[in-house]
């Protein structure tokens, strides 16, 4: 029942919510999709519209004081309340619209417990906001970032803000890039809980402060409980100050790729 709900801790309301949220999708998957237009090429479906509805409604019976962003409905409750949840129903639209199954589902309470569901997968990645989970079948393992695999997903969707100084597909033809890593292009931040997990060793991003991003604060939340390293492009701390994100799974990756950028 949905009113059980108010007895769980943060990381369980997260985790839960997602779940939903991923449920909802799966239900809705390959199904002709009403597509709302947003503007500048991008736009949400009904299975967004439907998924936040389910997710705030956990938020709502767990936690009714709470205030909400959502990616589609905006702001609900206080702009300035103690307690706000970030809410991107669907990271992956355009995968999701034309029966592309790498999308994610990010809930993150502001400063405190994530998570993000790959609703194809089965996986929930969460944290309490200081140790880093997946749950899968019913088992909680903790999340273990390492960079062996050696594959990069850096994020090639303009605009690019930080350029002529920084663009992403520069990056890709960087010599020592191409010595190192190999490159992997994703539209949906499922690709940060991957850092956290092990199965990829960075990612990257260009922007401006995606701290209190919905689409970006889960997996931002997962890396860091997981003991990623998290940075902007610069590599200065994230905040109203950063740009960008580079996350990678150890420090000598994450140097690597900051000296490739700064090159």
């Amino acid at each position: 029942m949905i009113n059980s709900y108010a007895s769980l801790d943060d990381a369980r309301v997260a985790r839960a919510a997602a779940r939903a949220g991923a449920d909802v999708l799966r239900s809705m998957y390959g199904q002709r999709l009403t597509r709302i237009d947003k503007g500048a090429g991008d736009f949400a479906t009904a299975a967004d519209i439907e998924t936040e509805k389910t997710i705030l409604g956990v938020i709502r019976a767990a936690r009714p004081d709470d205030a909400v962003l959502g990616e589609e409905g905006g702001q609900q409750g206080a702009v300035d309340a103690v307690r706000q949840w970030l809410v991107d129903p669907l990271c992956g639209t355009l995968n999701y619209a034309v029966g592309n199954m790498l999308v994610a589902v990010n809930v993150a309470l502001r400063g405190g417990a994530a998570a993000a569901a790959d609703p194809f997968s089965g996986e929930v990645f969460f944290t309490d906001g200081e140790t880093a989970w997946v749950r899968h079948d019913g088992a909680d393992e903790l999340l273990s970032p390492t960079s062996d695999t050696q594959l990069v997903d850096v994020n090639l969707d303009p605009p690019f803000p930080s350029a002529p100084g920084f663009r992403a597909v520069d990056l890709l033809a960087h010599p020592r890039f191409v010595e190192r890593f190999r490159p992997r292009v994703v539209s949906s931040t499922l690709a940060l809980a991957w850092v956290a997990a092990g199965k990829r060793a960075a990612y990257v991003t260009d922007g401006g402060d995606l701290s209190g991003s919905v689409h970006f604060a889960a997996g931002i939340a997962l890396c860091q409980a997981a003991g990623c390293i998290v940075t902007g492009i610069d590599g200065a701390p994230i905040g109203k100050a950063g740009r960008g994100l580079v996350v990678a799974a150890d420090a000598e990756t994450h140097g690597l790729l900051m000296s490739m950028i700064r090159s």
